[in-house]
C-alpha cells in the first residue's frame, strides 16, 4: 500500500521528522515510537529523540488523552467505552486514560449525549419506529460507547415503552 519510509542515519534528521509529524496532529509517545522505528533502526538514536521531544514539553501522554477525551466527547459526542478503547490502541497507559475520562465526566454529561443521538436518529428513521430500528439504535449506541443501562433508560424514556432484552454489542466488563 505505502512504500516504506527512507531510513534516517543521524538524530537531528529524526528529530525533524517527528517534530513535522507533531505539527501535524498530536501523537502519543507510543505512536511517535513507532514511527520513529519505521525510519530508523538505531534505537538508542530513537530513544534519544523520544527523550528531548518530552523534554521539551512536545509529547505528553496525559496531556494527550485529556484533549483526545475532549474531542471525542465533546465534538464526536462519544462514550467513554470507546475513547476509552481508542487510547488504549493508541499505546496510552490506563492511568492517564481513567485521569481523562474522570475529567471528562465533569463536564460532559452522558445521559445528555445518549438523548441527542437518540433524538437525531429517531428524527431520520422513516415509518414507524418498530422493534428492529430500537435494536439498531441501542446497538449503535453502544458501539459509540455508552453504557447499556444509560442507554436502555434513555431509550425508555424517549419511547415510553419496555425496551427488549437484547445481546450487548459491546462487551462492557472488557473496556
Amino acid at each position: 500500500m505505502f512504500r516504506t519510509p527512507r531510513k534516517l542515519e543521524s538524530e537531528p534528521e529524526l528529530y525533524e521528522v517527528a517534530v513535522r509529524a507533531l505539527m501535524r496532529r498530536a501523537h502519543s509517545v507510543h505512536e511517535m515510537k513507532k514511527s520513529l522505528e519505521r525510519r530508523s533502526d538505531d534505537k538508542a538514536m530513537i530513544m534519544s529523540v523520544l527523550q528531548r521531544l518530552k523534554r521539551q514539553g512536545m509529547m505528553d501522554d496525559a496531556r494527550y488523552a485529556k484533549q483526545f477525551t475532549r474531542q471525542r466527547a465533546e465534538i464526536r459526542k462519544q462514550g467513554k467505552f470507546r475513547i476509552a478503547r481508542e487510547l488504549r490502541a493508541r499505546g496510552i497507559p490506563d492511568r492517564h486514560i481513567d485521569a481523562a475520562l474522570k475529567e471528562s465526566a465533569k463536564e460532559t454529561d452522558e445521559r445528555a449525549l445518549v438523548r441527542q443521538r437518540i433524538e437525531r436518529k429517531l428524527k431520520m428513521f422513516r415509518g414507524e419506529v418498530d422493534e428492529r430500528k430500537i435494536v439498531s439504535l441501542y446497538r449503535s449506541l453502544l458501539r459509540a460507547g455508552f453504557a447499556s443501562d444509560v442507554v436502555r433508560g434513555e431509550l425508555r424514556s424517549v419511547t415510553r415503552e419496555e425496551m427488549p432484552a437484547v445481546e450487548a454489542a459491546v462487551d462492557e466488563d472488557a473496556i
